[in-house]
């Protein structure tokens, strides 16, 4: 529970003016029960185990804030997947269910939780080669929005280095179908990229650590 100190000056019946507090106790979002259902599919802190559920612990949390913004409005790709483990297990849901099902405070309470943790990279079978084609592409074409490899969360871009390759893959097809909106900037850049080139960036990304 949160306390919220409140200054406020009443008239008291005789008329004199006191300056006093008020302490209210707010009904906050209980972090830990919050974060263990997320726990279910993203892993402890977001450090996901999962290839096709990204790690979203050390992520910034203006990110966190604008994934969960879209998800409301249904303008990304809500596909349906399983708790994976926890009492749920099992059962489906999609991220636009639980973005539903959580109020805005609530959603800033994770959004600071997980930009607080850090980011877990994972190890990942990766091409050399494709892995150094992927670096000079990122150098020319993505760097300046993901910066340090795509490592940064100062640009609240998401990270890319480190994370799961198979999510990364599904996220270029979600782009380049339009089913996922990109920014502006990032748009004529993906128009540049073939499969081969989708390909070494993700090999890049994922020999990251």
């Amino acid at each position: 529970m949160k306390k919220i100190v409140i200054r406020l000056t009443s008239t008291v019946a005789l008329g004199a003016m006191l300056s006093g507090l008020v302490v209210f106790e707010t009904s906050a979002a209980d972090i830990g029960e919050l974060t263990r259902a997320c726990a279910d599919c993203h892993g402890k802190d977001g450090a996901s185990t999962e290839s096709d559920i990204p790690i979203i612990g050390g992520i910034s949390e203006q990110y966190v804030l604008d994934s969960m913004a879209v998800y409301k409005e249904k303008e990304r790709p809500c596909a349906e997947t399983e708790y994976r483990t926890g009492e749920n297990k099992g059962s489906k849901t999609d991220m636009c269910k639980i973005a539903d099902d959580l109020s805005d405070e609530e959603i800033e309470e994770l959004a600071k939780f997980f930009a607080g943790k850090e980011f877990v990279t994972v190890k990942q079978t990766t091409d050399p080669e494709k892995a150094a084609l992927g670096a000079k592409l990122h150098e020319t074409g993505c760097e300046k929005c993901h910066e340090d490899g795509g490592r940064s969360t100062e640009d609240d871009a998401g990270i890319l280095a480190g994370q799961w390759m198979p999510y990364l893959e599904q996220s270029f097809k979600d782009f380049i179908s339009g089913d996922r909106a990109q920014p502006k900037k990032m748009k004529p850049k993906m128009e540049k990229l073939d499969a081969t080139d989708i390909e070494n960036l993700i090999h890049y990304y994922g020999s990251l650590q």
